[in-house]
């Protein structure tokens, strides 16, 4: 849909930092990352909720989601990885996608995040660094 935000940055038509994709599933940095390494999952095809899924489409998104969360947890040792998405009314953007976070005990604001009320933390590294790293991870986790 050429209206749809998701879409457009599933399929790289605005400006993201893909760290995997597949036929299926892109897979960037959030631009404004809770910590470094904070991934969003989106289906490339429009879809708003998960039932839409065929089942190559859902193995392929948990598929992603799980070399993610390998490499945030081996890049990034946090304390803890949250995996969600919302869906419905809650789903601010009106296209499936799922966030890979992940969360340090000592500045994790989790819940003011959602909340709208978490200041949002400088970090010493660029996306463009994440990226790097995250990518070449990826790449060694698939040979």
């Amino acid at each position: 849909m050429e209206d749809c935000l998701g879409c457009r940055l599933a399929n790289e038509k605005e400006k993201v930092f893909i760290i995997y994709e597949n036929d299926h599933v892109a897979c960037f940095l959030d631009h404004v990352p809770h910590h470094p390494g904070h991934t969003l999952i989106l289906p490339k095809r429009h879809k708003v909720e998960v039932t839409e899924f065929s089942e190559e489409e859902s193995l392929s998104i948990m598929k992603a989601s799980q070399l993610v969360a390998q490499a945030v947890q081996a890049l990034y040792e946090p304390n803890g990885i949250t995996i969600c998405q919302n869906g419905g009314i809650y789903n601010e953007l009106t296209h499936y996608h799922m966030h890979v976070i992940p969360r340090n005990e000592e500045a994790d604001r989790f819940g003011e995040l959602f909340y709208g009320e978490a200041e949002v933390e400088q970090h010493s590294e660029s996306l463009e660094e994440t990226q790097e790293k995250m990518i070449a991870y990826i790449n060694r986790l698939q040979e």
